[in-house]
């Protein structure tokens, strides 16, 4: 399935019913009387986030959503029908904007919450509603409502517990594939993963989800490689995995070149807690190992934990720190 993140929709919901004008005629009642029914209110359009679902790939090959007219009153008082409603399933993360895709409508966050994007137009009035003490026999009815139209943007943002974040090539597909069900598309040259994917890990009987983007390179918030469009995808993360590869020539620069592309992403990226791995160590030999964690050390501040997903080394002192980092995480959310 191919992966899409955001999409442009049309909706309408649907006009209201007519009311009708209709007069009581039956044997042996001499003043019948209106009794034209009011129409129908047209169908409402819904979001609804639902399981099963992490691309917004549907609405690339439909863009267009109605929901149905009210049906029109009729006589003996009957009111018609509401229309059909029109409901779009969308992954949990899914966000809502309007036509400017800044204005935020909805953020749809957890399986079954749902919100009406566009309500459809009451019914008109029937001519029952029009008698009076001077109007005996009202010969009019109101037309329904119309409905409301808008164009709006879908963007999904994957919601998972842990980001991996890196330059291309860093070793953050072969991570995943390493600790999670997951099958990332993985070669040797740089832009290997085009899209976002999600894996769930397993660590001494706890699980937590984790996602791997793109990698990012110096100059991608002006759209520089595949850009920063996907940073929105490690944006609900409680914690962002940063991995610098053993192969780089330089490996602070590398982590800063990173940690600039995040900063200028903004969105509070920044400010969440950073676990930081130096990964392929097993490319290295004792003495290049500690001297690329030595300046890398440097540049972060902090000592990189030493990971190497080919061999197993580190693997579970890195998911153990981030499952923690998940841990205290949610006791502060939970707490506030």
């Amino acid at each position: 399935m191919k992966f899409l993140d955001q999409a442009k929709v049309y909706v309408r919901s649907g006009d209201g019913g007519a009311g009708s004008v209709s007069f009581r005629r039956e044997k042996f009642i001499e003043f019948g009387g209106p009794d034209g029914g009011d129409g129908g209110r047209g169908g409402d359009v819904w979001v609804e986030a639902v399981d099963g679902l992490n691309t917004l790939i549907d609405y690339r090959y439909q863009q267009h959503f109605k929901a149905k007219t009210g049906v029109h009153g009729m006589g003996r008082n009957k009111t018609g029908a509401k229309g059909a409603d029109v409901t779009l399933k969308v992954p949990v993360g899914t966000q809502v904007f309007a036509e400017d895709n800044e204005t935020l409508i909805c953020d749809l966050t957890e399986v079954g919450q749902r919100y009406r994007i566009a309500a459809g137009g009451n019914g008109g009035f029937g001519n029952q509603h029009f008698k009076s003490s001077t109007n005996r026999a009202p010969r009019r009815a109101n037309p329904g409502l119309p409905g409301e139209e808008l164009t709006i943007w879908l963007r999904l943002k994957l919601i998972a517990d842990a980001g991996i974040v890196g330059l291309p090539n860093a070793g953050k597909s072969t991570f995943l594939a390493t600790v999670t069900a997951a099958k990332p598309k993985i070669a040797d040259y740089p832009f290997t993963t085009l899209h976002p994917n999600l894996g769930v890990v397993r660590v001494d009987s706890h699980e937590f989800v984790m996602a791997d983007i793109p990698g990012l390179i110096e100059g991608a918030h002006e759209g520089v490689g595949i850009g920063d469009r996907f940073l929105g995808h490690v944006e609900r993360t409680k914690v962002l995995l940063h991995l610098v590869s053993a192969r780089e020539e330089d490996p602070a620069t590398a982590y800063r070149t990173v940690r600039t592309e995040l900063e200028a992403y903004g969105h509070g990226l920044t400010d969440k807690r950073e676990i930081l791995a130096l990964s392929q160590v097993d490319l290295l030999d004792p003495a290049a190992r500690k001297k690329q964690s030595a300046a890398l050390k440097k540049a972060a501040g902090t000592a990189p934990l030493l990971l190497s997903a080919a061999t197993g080394e580190g693997v579970q002192d890195v998911l153990r720190a981030l499952f923690h980092a998940v841990e205290d995480a949610r006791e502060t959310e939970a707490a506030s």
